[in-house]
């Protein structure tokens, strides 16, 4: 796949994977990204993870042709992009391995070598210069290990962005921006949504350089529309409100919360309300509730009172929001207790050192089955967050 006459694609995708990092569910695989760009000197960026070192190696070979790469390009260590570096010295040995000194030394940590023989350190504002292409190295610490770097060529405006702007998901021939939006804020905020501070930073970096083409390890190649991926980052990353709308997350014992929450969706689309993103936290993805919880401005948590505390399954929900640096929302509660209901109290104790979380007034308290109180309740509590 040619991303420019002189830059080509190396990568690979994985479509037997199920969880990516042992957790975020995959069901239309992953892709692994590498580049080669063909100059006087040819550098490949990064490498694969290690299910598939000999294609890699293959994929390098048939694009450099009678030529062998001169530099390796390391912009990030975590091992899905580094596990074949190794491999990749021994059948080059005449490569260069280039990236930050932090990235070697955890090079170390899985391969006991440095390669300090054959490193070239680099970090902010460093240049690299190819034949007609030139590298230039932007530091991105925490976006999202703290050694990754960015690097910018200077040519053909085209900026390797390590983990940003990535997405979960093979690489699809025929489509490659499938569901772009949904796989890259559940990727991001699955991911590197912790570190906004530090992912606003680089894009404070970014904008000062003339991007023409995103190449991510992750997702396809971002060409057109640039200036929409590099917004969507910063609302992201400035935890602002991407569309129009309301979550709500619920859980739900013996059906009468969810019977709560279906009455309050259905007044709520009523009312005006553009979106209703609903989940059911004991049977849907978690990092889908956690992407819509940070898509919209509002979010509506229901449980019930469990052991005298909330409900397990929902109090892994707020620890997973709280985790990412939930914040500048407004919660709107739904609590449930057929004797002593405190999970509203609980959930806004949990919320208590987020920054920007304002609270409802009106809580909706049941004790059971609803009420025509609960039903006045649902109706307060519409007119208060539509």
């Amino acid at each position: 796949m040619k991303i420019t006459d002189d830059i080509l694609y190396a990568g690979v995708n994985d479509t037997k994977i199920d969880l990516f990092e042992g957790q975020f569910h995959v069901p239309n695989g992953m892709s692994y990204n590498s580049y080669i760009i063909l100059d006087e000197k040819t550098a490949v960026m990064d490498s694969v993870d290690h299910h598939f070192g000999e294609e890699w190696i293959s994929n390098i070979e048939k694009i450099c042709g009678e030529k062998t790469p001169d530099f390796l390009i390391v912009h990030h260590a975590e091992p899905d992009h580094s596990a074949n570096i190794l491999r990749f010295a021994e059948r080059f040995p005449n490569a260069k391995i280039v990236s930050s000194l932090m990235a070697f030394n955890m090079l170390k940590n899985y391969f006991g070598t440095d390669f300090s023989d054959r490193r070239i350190i680099v970090k902010e504002g460093d240049t690299l210069s190819l034949g007609k292409h030139t590298l230039q190295f932007i530091s991105a610490p925490n976006v999202h290990w703290p050694e990754v770097m960015f690097s910018f060529e200077q040519t053909e405006k085209v900026l390797f962005s390590a983990d940003g702007f990535g997405k979960f998901g093979a690489i699809d021939e025929k489509d490659p921006l499938y569901d772009w939006e949904c796989e890259a804020r559940r990727y991001y905020f699955g991911i590197v949504g912790k570190f906004g501070a530090n992912v606003q930073t680089a894009l404070k970096k970014a904008s000062s350089l003339d991007i023409k083409i995103l190449c991510p390890l992750h997702g396809p190649v971002l060409s057109e529309n640039v200036g929409k991926y590099i917004q969507l980052y910063d609302i992201w990353s400035s935890y602002g409100v991407e569309s129009e709308g309301i979550a709500i997350a619920y859980t739900s014992v013996y059906g009468h919360t969810e019977k709560v929450v279906k009455s309050l969706e259905k007044k709520l689309l009523n009312a005006g309300c553009k979106k209703c993103a609903v989940s059911d936290l004991a049977r849907c993805d978690i990092h889908e509730a956690v992407e819509d919880a940070f898509r919209y401005g509002t979010l509506v948590l229901a449980t019930v009172t469990y052991n005298c505390d909330i409900f397990p399954t929902m109090k892994n929900f707020i620890e997973a929001l709280k985790e990412r640096n939930y914040q500048n929302r407004k919660i709107a509660l739904i609590e449930n207790g057929t004797w002593a209901p405190v999970a509203a109290k609980k959930i806004k104790a949990l919320f208590e050192e987020s920054k920007n979380i304002s609270f409802a007034n009106t809580v909706i308290t049941i004790k059971g089955e609803m009420t025509e109180e609960t039903d006045t309740q649902i109706d307060a509590l519409v007119k208060e967050i539509v």
